[in-house]
């Protein structure tokens, strides 16, 4: 058996496993285990035990333990409630200042959870509603809210980017302060994007007049409530920034952080704590089996031949630098529009990495712009996830028009990629100064 046939055979069972909706974890460790068995008998146990050996054994995946927990107990403790009340304050006498609210918001949220579904279904419960009942064009509104939401997994802390960092070996450190400019730049681009289609069309932001209760000694309170939380996250960003401490010991910190936010909150219990404990642990551990499962993919490539022959075959094409770039990223942002983001990132990531260092790309800054690629995925027409979500929220909504909003977001990450692509650091700046 060729090595076309062997990887074309692989990525159908393992896409086939996917789409039955089990949960990617054991899809993906089934498919893996069947193979090593077919291929190599019993003689493939000690590939399978290899692989949790080393998934339970990286320590970078503690960090992933502790920002789940982390992001869960800000949740709970509501602080997203005064951080809302705070961007509402600030944004109150600023015509269209929704829009700029929502996307303030998802980068601030997206921040706290990592999740793109969480972000989206809780803006598109929240805040979409009111924007309509104010008159805010909604494919508008639905681009700020997709928009914004695509930040979560990019601007740190990020569970994405850790399981990227520890499946291709690079800094999770330089990986997670990566994406705060390039976060920052979408984010900076939406509000301009928004800022142009107002100005070329006012009926599409009504005149909003802050409320009377928004005076100098209510948004002063508010941002007070708010140092709580932002001293969480300096604890996670600002440590890592100024070297203080590594990932792992920057999360623990961000967690105490997020305990001592909670109990200024008043909504510390040991119920409470409990059931953050619960979701952190069971997500951690789907995480660390999606992580072993990868590593025994990566083995499996590697033996059958596939991963180096698909190597050779790029490279004998004689593409140039920019084209194998495009070919990547094309091949990424198609591939997304259907398969889950995770899913991809572990069946893509052991094809694309030898690629990647046959080429000479910066690791940092190729798989910074890569992770900014497959979080497109997830809000790119038909498939995307976070449009389902966004539905799921908002069951009036036409999908119809969830569509035609999605494709201003990939334009919008489009022309990122292509200035990242051309500025590249961007990407590198901040992580060149740890």
């Amino acid at each position: 058996m060729s090595w076309a046939e062997t990887l074309l055979i692989l990525l159908g069972l393992l896409l086939g496993s996917f789409a039955t909706g089990l949960p990617v974890f054991i899809a993906f460790f089934m498919i893996c285990i069947g193979t090593v068995l077919v291929l190599f008998g019993s003689n493939g146990y000690g590939m399978v035990a290899n692989s949790v050996l080393t998934a339970s054994s990286t320590v970078s995946l503690s960090t992933v333990a502790m920002f789940v927990l982390m992001g869960d107990l800000l949740f709970r403790s509501g602080s997203t409630d005064v951080l809302f009340d705070a961007a509402n304050r600030i944004f109150g006498r600023v015509r269209g200042r929704f829009y700029f609210l929502v996307i303030a918001l998802s980068t601030i949220f997206g921040a706290l959870s990592g999740s793109i579904v969480a972000v989206t279904a809780m803006l598109g419960r929240s805040v979409l509603p009111s924007m309509n009942e104010r008159g805010y064009n909604e494919e508008l509104s639905i681009t700020t809210i997709l928009s914004g939401a695509t930040l979560a997994p990019i601007i740190p802390p990020s569970i994405v980017v850790i399981i990227l960092g520890s499946l291709v070996n690079v800094s999770i450190a330089g990986l997670l302060v990566a994406g705060l400019l390039p976060g920052l730049l979408i984010a900076t681009l939406t509000g301009f994007y928004v800022w142009l289609r107002i100005r070329r069309n006012p009926s599409l932001a009504p005149e909003d007049v802050a409320d009377e209760t928004e005076g100098r000694d209510g948004l002063g309170l508010i941002l007070l409530k708010c140092i709580p939380f932002l001293l969480v996250i300096f604890s996670v960003i600002g440590f890592i920034l100024l070297g203080i401490a590594t990932p792992s010991e920057a999360a623990a910190s961000g967690v105490v952080g997020a305990l001592i936010t909670t109990a200024l909150y008043k909504k510390l219990s040991f119920v409470f704590l409990a059931e953050s404990l619960k979701e952190a642990a069971l997500l951690t551990g789907s995480i660390m089996a999606i992580f072993a499962a990868s590593s025994l993919f990566a083995q499996i490539l590697s033996f059958t031949g596939a991963s180096q022959g698909f190597l050779k075959y790029f490279l004998a094409q004689d593409l140039t630098v920019l084209t194998a770039f495009l070919a990547i990223m094309l091949i990424t942002l198609v591939a997304c529009m259907f398969i889950d983001v995770i899913a991809y990132m572990l069946v893509s990531v052991p094809i694309f990495a030898p690629i990647a260092d046959a080429f000479g790309f910066d690791p940092i800054w190729f798989w910074a712009i890569y992770l900014i690629n497959v979080t497109l995925g997830s809000v790119t027409p038909p498939f995307g996830y976070a449009l389902f979500a966004l539905k799921a929220a908002s069951p009036s909504l036409p999908m119809g028009k969830t569509y035609r909003a999605a494709w201003s977001v990939v334009a919008i990450f489009a022309i990122t990629i292509t200035i990242l692509y051309l500025v590249p650091s961007i990407v590198t700046f901040i992580p060149s100064l740890l």
